[in-house]
């Protein structure tokens, strides 16, 4: 079972839910831990899971859980960030406890960050909602809606469910090459939320730690690789592993 702690009750009424998952071109990641840097936003929590892989980040000499929450009161934001990919066995379980967390703290919207695959990426912003008023905004900004096309992950599960919650909910999405991380993706990608969401992160500094920061995931997600494999072979006397 997947649980989300935090570390005192929050006032969160309001505030947009940012989902900054790993996927495609690393978008979420580096987005997020952009603004986490830039906002100066504040740790407020974790998640945790038995089915988690057995790892702990170290952050400025400070052991961490490797899927956190942060928020930013100035911008109302309450970002949900990973440093490892979540399992396709966990993600409806954990898109219905983000769900669940945002109707008990009486959260605005559910928005998630990402890429989706291309061999020549444009600048181009992309948004999916099933919000029709959403979209309409997105529009008059210049942000190009999605007419066919497959969302995956988290993100879909969240998109596919928020109704129920009665929670607006969205995509912003930017074309990446699979095979190339670049921060500009996520320069992109904080581009379509400043627009949607009428905040003001400042760019300027994103290219720089946004390579420090995809450099820093990518180490993240190769050890946690290995830790994955290490765990599936110690636990084959014992039975199935989900990290196999």
């Amino acid at each position: 079972m997947i649980q989300i702690k935090i570390l005192k009750e929050q006032n969160l009424k309001g505030y947009t839910i940012l989902e900054t998952f790993p996927g495609i071109g690393l978008v979420g990641p580096m987005a997020g831990s952009y603004m986490i840097e830039k906002l100066g936003m504040e740790y407020i929590g974790h998640m945790e899971s038995d089915q988690f892989p057995p790892i702990a980040t170290i952050h400025h000499s400070i052991p961490m859980f490797p899927a956190r929450l942060y928020k930013s009161d100035k911008m109302k934001l309450l970002l949900f960030m990973s440093e490892f990919t979540i399992s396709p066995l966990l993600v409806n379980q954990l898109a219905n406890e983000v769900l669940a967390f945002a109707r008990k703290y009486g959260a605005d919207k559910l928005v998630s960050v990402g890429g989706m695959p291309s061999q020549k990426p444009t600048d181009t912003i992309y948004i999916a909602s099933s919000n029709g008023a959403v979209l309409k905004k997105a529009q008059k900004m210049g942000i190009k809606t999605i007419e066919e096309g497959v969302v995956s992950g988290v993100s879909a599960a969240l998109l596919i469910n928020a109704a129920e919650f009665k929670i607006p909910a969205f995509d912003i999405l930017v074309e990446v090459n699979p095979s190339i991380t670049d921060p500009k993706y996520a320069e992109i990608a904080i581009e379509g939320l400043n627009k949607v969401l009428g905040i003001d992160i400042d760019l300027s500094e994103l290219d720089k730690e946004a390579k420090i920061v995809e450099a820093k995931i990518r180490e993240m997600l190769s050890k946690v690789k290995n830790t994955h494999e290490q765990y599936a072979s110690s636990s084959e006397s014992t039975g199935p592993s989900m990290y196999a």
